[in-house]
């Protein structure tokens, strides 16, 4: 069916508040947008803004993706279905209905699941999956979108993302369920379980094993802000175990809330959704500010420092941390970093000063967690910590995803053993690079919405894989092109420029939102020389790639 063969139709099945919904719509483009594709896997899983339609996030899209993801257990676990799934949401409008509809089809095609009674983090579904020796594992959450996004995260039965191979598999299940408005969703209680804070004091256990100073820490004045999320009690939780009791919370931003009321984004990579923890923290002389997205994964901070609050960017706390970790454990041959092929070079450059191997994957925590289960039947390599540069981090294998409760109680155990000798995170850093070299590391995204904006990103990358950009950036000496397979990882369509002194370049489109995104790290001598190269090579990409592909 076309897009308007395909609205007619949901209008013939559909509920009354949907089909009144789809009824109200009058604008062409906007049917042509909910409806010329349906809504596809990206990481993980789907994402995408709420609302009626075969590509929007709604009630329908979440029962054919559970649908499909049951027949998959099925007919791969036939003889150990009782080992069932688990289920976690986060405080995004629809979150908890999502779960519900979710646990509904899955217990009615006789599958036992376990659900959080209440909100949980997605490191903390992570956890449960292997700790319960579950099947699967499902989160409703759109990690740090705005607020018209909601997802469906499906892991595996080690608490991984599913990568390509799997969700290539669970895929085909899906595509095969076709008639949504007869979907079994009545569910069967007999087959639900609810989890409670126990589960969650066994995964902050856990955790807890990750910690370098052990509650050895001195007086440390935080302000903590969860965005209207998730993570407020895990990360309060764990704070308190490590022996910090000087933690203030954001009120205005303490509370659950899908509508994310403070903040234009909940995206703790922006000083914006900082901003009234920094007030706090300048009114009350705090030494830090941290702040985790809205399902708990991703943790944002900013440092006092010469009287000011400095942000830190996410490759800069990945390397803090690196540098932190691997400085206070013993001399391992077998001990791993993992990071990114799109992470910054600082933290892979401390690790290896230190003996301890480094090992690059595809963008997306996936292909971490799926390292961390292939080391534990590799006596070579064991599995220490992997990090992104979107603010993403794991110190340990108590998760196979980032995790800003770990995250959140290293960053202040650092700060505390920092303060001791009178310095702060950015003093660190200051003597990091002086060490290692000046890496400036930087993000832009170009937001391209709609059929049109696929259209363009994919012209984008088209001029992209036809040197534009090489004839005149005369640096680059190397273009590495995953998309036709680097080494043993999986073809991904992503693009790296390498220049002679190890700076890079690196083109990407996002697995879950209408973006293309450009990664830079540039090695030089200092911030200023490093800040001039960069603009002279995003005028170079507007100019020759993006204006071209618009």
């Amino acid at each position: 069916m076309n897009n308007k063969d395909s609205y007619r139709d949901w209008i013939s099945w559909a509920d009354e508040d949907t089909k009144k919904e789809l009824l109200a719509i009058s604008d062409e483009k906007e049917i042509e947008d909910r409806f010329y594709k349906e809504l596809s896997f990206g990481t993980g899983g789907l994402r995408g803004v709420m609302g009626a339609g075969s590509n929007r996030m709604n009630k329908y899209i979440v029962r054919k993706a559970t649908l499909g993801l049951a027949h998959y257990l099925k007919e791969t676990y036939l003889d150990d279905l009782d080992r069932g799934i688990v289920i976690a949401y986060d405080s995004r409008n629809h979150s908890h209905e999502f779960a519900m509809e979710a646990a509904n089809v899955m217990t009615s095609a006789g599958i036992p699941v376990r659900i959080f009674a209440e909100l949980e983090p997605t490191p903390v579904l992570s956890f449960s999956v292997k700790y319960f020796h579950a099947l699967a594992g499902i989160v409703i959450t759109a990690s740090h979108n705005m607020k018209q996004y909601n997802g469906y995260k499906v892991y595996d039965e080690y608490g991984d993302q599913i990568v390509p191979r799997i969700a290539n598999k669970v895929i085909s299940y899906i595509d095969v369920v076709t008639d949504l408005a007869h979907i079994d969703a009545r569910g069967n209680n007999e087959l639900l379980t609810r989890l409670g804070q126990q589960t969650v004091a066994a995964f902050l256990n856990a955790v807890y094993k990750s910690s370098v100073l052990k509650g050895n820490v001195s007086p440390l004045r935080i302000v903590y802000t969860p965005l209207h999320g998730a993570g407020n009690k895990p990360i309060r939780g764990i704070l308190a175990k490590a022996g910090f009791h000087d933690v203030h919370v954001v009120k205005e931003q303490e509370q659950p809330d899908g509508n994310f009321p403070t903040v234009k984004s909940p995206n703790p990579e922006e000083q914006s959704a900082l901003q009234l923890g920094i007030d706090l923290a300048s009114d009350i002389k705090a030494d830090i500010v941290i702040g985790s997205d809205p399902d708990g994964d991703r943790l944002g901070c900013a440092v006092l420092h010469h009287g000011q609050y400095q942000l830190i960017t996410g490759n800069q706390i990945g390397a803090l941390l690196v540098n932190f970790v691997f400085s206070h454990r013993k001399s391992d041959k077998t001990a791993t970093l993992v990071k990114t092929v799109v992470t910054g070079e600082l933290g892979a450059n401390i690790a290896r000063s230190k003996g301890v191997q480094v090992v690059e994957t595809l963008t997306g925590f996936k292909y971490i967690g799926e390292k961390i289960t292939q080391y534990e039947q590799d006596p070579h390599h064991t599995f220490v910590m992997g990090y992104e540069e979107s603010y993403g981090y794991l110190v340990g294998t108590h998760a196979r995803d980032k995790d800003a409760t770990v995250a959140a109680m290293l960053v202040c155990e650092m700060s505390s053993l920092y303060k001791q000798n009178n310095k702060t995170l950015i003093d660190v850093l200051g003597d990091l690079y002086k060490q290692y070299g000046y890496y400036y590391d930087k993000l832009v995204s170009y937001t391209l919405p709609g059929k049109d904006g696929i259209e363009k990103i994919s012209q984008i990358m088209k001029l992209l894989r036809e040197k534009v950009i090489v004839s005149h950036i005369p640096e680059i000496k190397d273009t590495i092109d995953f998309a036709v397979g680097i080494g043993d990882l999986p073809k991904e369509n992503v693009l790296k420029f390498v220049m002679a002194d190890g700076s890079w370049i690196a083109a990407r489109p996002s697995g879950t939102e209408p973006k293309i995104k450009f990664y830079f790290s540039i090695k030089d001598n200092d911030e200023n020389q490093a800040k001039i190269r960069f603009a002279q090579y995003i005028n170079v990409i507007e100019d020759k790639v993006i204006n071209l592909g618009k």
